[in-house]
Parts: structure tokens; C-alpha cells; sequence
């Protein structure tokens, strides 16, 4: 039998890993992007990526963890919940570390390490129409890349796409000058009626910086910072950043240093805009009878408010990766058992991602209750933070009200105080009926 020949439409952590599992197996793989690893160092900020401790396990299994977690990961979440009049303030522990690196640092290293090992990539842009040609040289195309019209290749999966617009404005960048806490680790901070904040340690250029990831509910009192634009004014930007953290987050105001506040490596370390989510169907048959796959964004694009999107879509490539190398016939069946392997993780995160969306807006009284039994119990706050290695445990956990309930009482009957989680749900509703 020939050798196994694939083709990868893009260069980012889907088409990575995909192509060095591929590697690893002898199968001769060819990704196609337009970017060389040599731009990367120049380029606008790509995104504010945490790779979970089982994307970092997968990236070791694959020869290219080059930042191991005990000296580049962080260990755990902090939460803050701002309510009124008493914020909620808990930490849970995650069961190895998980880590973040500039993509930008992060992509070019990955792209050496796939051509070290004889992998191939054609720098040039491909656009859809391309796609029926590059495909006669191949086995399989994948398509990694949503970017354009690259996400209309494939059928718009409605039934998994609650949304037609953004849901948040977001403007994410990276700064200095934020004083880490105690224990190196991501805060995760809501402030119901006006967004989210993810703070992230990330490694970058200059060494460890902390990512913010400010999700604004648009209409609402954070939305200014998705529309003010620091290069207009840098110093007014950081000022009025500074007064919507004092307002909104103030245990990260409290942190920063403003004599050395500001991006950490310059005017290109910010992103502003919006995310829709969209599911995509799984392929398409081309005219020639060959498939086209569709991999990571352009098959699965979340919000980044649980962090979930570049590791779903590692998860999803070693799937495929596995796939091609066990079978030898690539039809219609042969993606029928991929997505019966990948499609639990990768609509478990959006599902539950898109849950979160929908109800940190206001915090039905289900959710008030789950956070309230969360931040009283170190051991549900625990086990819940390391889910978000596993987002289809977590949608498992959020699906429906018995759910959340059951999950809760199995985790733990009581809190290490002895309060009974019915005793603390009626407390905490009360702090959370005055939410702003």
C-alpha cells in the first residue's frame, strides 16, 4: 500500500499537533499558511491561549513541551464574584499545571519541530476555491482555518449554534506591572450585569506577564473598553482601564503598580472585537469524492471566557490524528467514527461555554446556588476547576438544574465547616439578589 498522504489548511495548534502526531506515525503531511516562523515575533498579539494540563500532557506525548509546567505552568484558579454587598472570593486547585505561552512564541517553535521531523509546509495563501486542487495530491485535506471564507466550506451547524452575533465585546492584551498572588494561578472575576475578567500568567517576549481577558456584556458599563483604542492615546486608555478595574475588579486594581502599568511588550499586545459561536458540520465530500475535515475553528469556535477553544482543538486533532493512522479508507464512515470519538469534548465546551454566556448576565438562582456551594466547599471548588481539563464533564455537570443538584451532593454532602449546602444556598442567594 502507498504511503499515507495529507494535506493541512493552516499552522495553528489544530494543524500543529495534528501534522507531529502524523510524524510520529511516518504519514506524510504538507501544511500550507502564510505565515513564516520568522513574521511571528512582529505580529499583533494572535490571542490569550491557556493550554490545560492535558493539552500540556498531550504536547510532551508529542515531544514539543518545551515549557514544563512545574517551572511555566500556573496551579490553580482564584474566583471573585462581585456581589453585593459582600463579594464572594474562593480558590480551587487544579491536578497539574496549566500553562500559557505567547502564541507567538508558542506557533513558530511548533512549526520548527514539525519541519525537524520531516514534515513539510508551503508558504503561501490558499484560499477555498483552492481546495478541490490541493486535495488530488492527497488523501485527506484538513481544514484548520475558519478564517474568511474558509468557514463557508462547511454547513452551518444550527441546532449547535444558539448565536448569530457576538456575545461579548472584548478587548484582551497583554500588560506588566499586575502583582501576582500567592499562589501562581488564573483569576477568574464576575461582575454580574457587566462582564467577565479572565487573569492569565502568560510568558511572553519579556518574560511572565499576566493576559487580561475583559469580556464586556455589550450595552453595559464595560463595553467603552472594547471601543477605546490605545494608540489614539495610551495614557488615556490605561487610566480609564484602571477606573473599570477599581470599579468592576477590584482585587486586580488592587494588584497593579500604575507607574509601570501598561502593555508588556508594546502596542501590538492588544485585541479588540468580538467572537461568534458557530459549529460547523464535521466535512464536506468534494467533487473527486475526497473528503475535506473540518479541524478546530473552523469546525468548533467558542468565546474565550472558559478558555476552552485551542484545547478542544488539540484534543479533536490527536483524535483525527489517531483515525487516520489506524484506517486506511477515508469516506464518509471513516469521519462518522472520528466525530463519534472527538464530538463529547468539543460540544461539551461549547455547550457549556455557551451556557456560562448565557446565564453570568444575571445568575439565575441555580447558578447562585452552585457558586454559593463552590466557595463554601474547597472540595467542589477543587473538582471543578480541574474540570475545566474536561469540558465534557462540566456540560455533564450544567446540562439541567438536577444536574447541577446532583453533582454537588456527590462531590460533597457538606462544606469542611459542616454547613449544609441547603443552609449555604439560602445565604448566598441572598448576597446575589442584590447583583448590579
Amino acid at each position: 500500500m502507498s504511503r499515507k498522504k495529507i494535506g493541512v489548511i493552516g499552522a495553528g495548534t489544530a494543524g500543529l499537533h495534528l501534522g507531529l502526531y502524523l510524524r510520529q506515525h511516518d504519514v506524510d503531511v504538507t501544511i500550507f499558511t502564510d505565515r513564516k516562523p520568522e513574521e511571528y515575533a512582529g505580529m499583533r498579539l494572535l490571542n490569550t491561549v491557556a493550554h490545560h494540563a492535558v493539552t500540556c500532557e498531550r504536547e510532551a506525548e508529542l515531544g514539543v513541551n518545551h515549557w514544563p509546567g512545574e517551572k511555566w505552568g500556573y496551579f490553580g484558579h482564584y474566583y471573585y464574584i462581585g456581589t453585593q454587598p459582600q463579594p464572594l472570593r474562593f480558590y480551587g486547585d487544579l491536578h497539574a499545571p496549566s500553562r500559557a505561552i505567547d502564541y507567538r512564541i508558542y506557533q513558530p517553535r511548533l512549526m520548527e519541530d514539525f519541519l525537524a521531523r520531516g514534515g513539510k509546509i508551503e508558504y503561501r495563501e490558499i484560499k477555498s476555491e483552492d481546495v478541490p486542487q490541493i486535495s488530488t495530491d492527497f488523501d485527506v485535506v484538513v481544514v484548520c482555518t475558519g478564517k474568511g471564507p474558509f468557514g463557508q466550506m462547511f454547513q452551518h451547524d444550527a441546532g449547535h449554534s444558539p448565536y448569530d452575533r457576538p456575545q461579548r465585546a472584548l478587548c484582551v492584551g497583554l500588560f506588566k506591572g499586575i502583582k501576582e498572588k500567592p499562589i501562581r494561578a488564573v483569576t477568574m472575576n464576575f461582575s454580574p450585569g457587566a462582564g467577565e475578567m479572565i487573569e492569565i500568567p502568560t510568558w511572553s517576549f519579556n518574560g511572565l506577564a499576566t493576559a487580561l481577558v475583559i469580556e464586556n456584556i455589550i450595552g453595559g458599563d464595560m463595553e467603552v473598553l472594547a471601543k477605546t483604542k490605545y494608540d489614539d492615546n495610551p495614557r488615556a486608555f490605561l487610566d480609564l482601564l484602571i477606573e473599570k478595574l477599581r470599579k468592576h475588579y477590584p482585587d486586580c486594581a488592587d494588584r497593579i503598580d500604575e507607574k509601570e502599568f501598561d502593555l508588556a511588550n508594546g502596542p501590538l499586545d492588544i485585541l479588540q472585537g468580538g467572537v461568534t459561536p458557530t459549529v460547523r458540520k464535521s466535512h464536506v465530500v468534494l467533487d473527486n469524492g475526497k473528503l475535506a475535515i473540518a479541524l478546530g475553528d473552523v469546525h468548533s469556535v467558542v468565546d474565550p471566557v472558559l478558555g476552552q477553544g485551542a484545547n478542544a482543538a488539540s484534543y479533536a486533532a490527536v483524535v483525527l490524528a489517531e483515525e487516520i493512522v489506524d484506517q486506511d479508507v477515508y469516506d464518509e464512515r471513516f469521519i462518522e467514527l472520528v466525530n463519534n470519538r472527538r464530538n463529547d469534548r468539543v460540544l461539551g465546551a461549547s455547550r457549556w461555554t455557551n451556557f456560562m454566556l448565557k446565564n453570568l448576565r444575571e445568575l439565575p438562582v441555580e447558578l447562585q446556588q452552585f457558586i454559593g456551594a463552590l466557595s463554601q466547599n474547597r472540595a467542589l471548588a477543587d473538582v471543578f476547576t480541574d474540570n475545566f481539563n474536561y469540558p465534557e464533564k462540566q456540560w455533564d455537570t450544567f446540562a439541567s438544574v438536577a444536574r447541577m443538584k446532583s453533582w454537588c451532593e456527590a462531590t460533597s454532602t457538606t462544606s469542611p465547616l459542616g454547613v449544609s449546602l441547603a443552609a449555604n444556598d439560602r445565604r448566598v442567594s441572598d448576597l446575589l439578589a442584590a447583583n448590579a
